[in-house]
């Protein structure tokens, strides 16, 4: 993304994504799991249902100090083990296409999804 549009749509990225988390976690619709270690909470997954047949991982974090030991993919399976049992036949979760989120993309296609191409374009006005 353009960084000027990107500084416009997040002029505060720390905010930005406090609210962002904080909003998951308490939307009606949310159903929120955390993984502890010893005391510690080291990530987070929220689930939610958007249809009898379609349910979505909407956010799912692991605190870098954490992060490639299996955490994020053992409560992604938790969360899609709740869509299981709820009767929910379809998962979905979402991520950025760039660089940065190249190991959430990995983890995500080895557990067996699969990327629907799409483009979605921004301009700054």
């Amino acid at each position: 993304m353009d960084p000027n549009v990107y500084r416009l749509l997040h002029p505060d990225w720390r905010v930005s994504q406090s609210k962002a988390v904080e909003d998951a976690c308490t939307a009606a619709d949310a159903n929120a799991w955390v993984a502890q270690e010893g005391e510690s909470v080291v990530g987070f997954v929220t689930a939610k249902r958007h249809s009898p047949v379609l349910g979505e991982i909407y956010m799912i974090a692991v605190d870098p100090m954490h992060q490639r030991r299996g955490i994020g993919t053992g409560l992604a399976k938790y969360a899609l083990d709740w869509m299981k049992e709820a009767g929910i036949s379809v998962g979905m979760i979402d991520t950025g296409g760039d660089p940065g989120h190249a190991p959430a993309r990995r983890t995500y296609e080895s557990m067996g999804f699969r990327v629907l191409p799409v483009a979605r374009y921004f301009k700054k006005l």
